[in-house]
């Protein structure tokens, strides 16, 4: 496809993880950034530090969860950039607890962020598209799309559900060939999304590893802005899980069950918190949380390869039995 010399970038969720991560790849790039979440302190600081990169740069506070604001969004995107090229939906909350136990209105906050947000940012940015004729909008799913996390019901509902949305609009855009909707799917991430998560657990959480590091995920969704493509599995261990929930999903789910079960009943006791489900967190502002596995992608896929066939083996002997 045809791009602008210098294309005008909107990222929501910028001001931590993969969304700051996302920022600097795109300020690198020489892109004109539209940069956006809750937290306007962050979003100044960020602001600047991509301006040192060499990209001009709009912040923008906003809540995806408001659709008003989304609309201020795009209106304020384009009147900087003179149009929109691409749009990418990427702020999400994470709650964790038990269902019955975590309060409902916890419960429908997330599904606002995380499902009718990236909602509210399609619906914003299609008239600009439709207008101009192009235009790409990539979604930050992650792997929680294909498989389900137990204690994080909503997080679950909204991932899946962000599949169903990105395919009946897929469909419903075929007679536009130059907007493109873009899914990507990354595994764990080396972000501070847990210290921000909702937890009623009682129990202090950590990703499951290996985690990845938010810059390849960045520079993936960079790679999408320049070569769309429907779907796209970032880390090998996205890939292993996607398949291992396709071919074997109830014990999937029964493995996912007890091995968060086993580590909620050894892990240190904490306070529940809401975290940054309502309002932003002033900590944990950073790309990275510090979970991360020193060293290349590629150093820990022995260690995957040795566990997947593991898997599979037990798996298989299950199902035979």
């Amino acid at each position: 496809m045809m791009m602008k010399e210098k294309r005008t970038v909107v990222i929501t969720g910028a001001s931590s993880g993969a969304g700051r991560a996302i920022a600097a790849v795109f300020a690198q790039n020489g892109d004109r950034l539209v940069i956006s979440s809750r937290n306007k302190d962050e979003l100044g600081l960020l602001a600047k530090e991509c301006e040192l990169l060499g990209a001009e740069v709009m912040a923008v506070e906003a809540d995806v969860s408001d659709y008003k604001s989304v609309i201020n969004l795009a209106a304020s995107a384009d009147d900087f950039g003179s149009g929109i090229d691409i749009w990418i939906n990427n702020a999400g909350v994470l709650a964790i607890g038990e269902f019955d136990t975590t309060p409902m209105e916890v419960s429908e906050q997330v599904l606002r962020t995380n499902l009718l947000g990236y909602m509210n940012g399609a619906h914003a940015v299609l008239p600009y598209f439709k207008k101009q004729g192009s235009g790409i909008i990539i979604n930050n799913i992650s792997i929680g799309g294909f498989l389900p996390v137990p204690y994080g019901v909503a997080y679950s509902a909204s991932k899946f559900g962000l599949r169903g949305f990105s395919a009946a609009l897929k469909a419903e855009l075929s007679k536009f060939p130059n907007i493109y909707i873009c899914d990507a799917f990354p595994a764990f991430l080396d972000t501070p999304g847990i210290q921000h998560a909702a937890n009623y657990t009682g129990k202090s959480l950590k990703p499951a590893p290996p985690v990845y590091d938010p810059m390849r995920v960045a520079l993936s969704i960079l790679k999408l802005s320049k070569t769309p493509k429907s779907q796209t599995m970032i880390g090998s261990t996205s890939i292993l899980l996607r398949l291992s929930y396709a071919i074997f999903p109830a014990l999937t789910r029964g493995i996912a069950g007890k091995v968060i079960s086993s580590y909620l009943k050894h892990a240190p006791g904490i306070e529940k918190t809401n975290g940054n489900i309502f309002s932003p967190l002033p900590f944990g502002n950073a790309i990275y949380g510090g979970w991360g596995i020193a060293g290349k992608p590629k150093a820990h896929r022995k260690y995957l390869a040795g566990a997947v066939l593991l898997f599979f083996g037990t798996a298989f002997l299950l199902t035979k039995k």
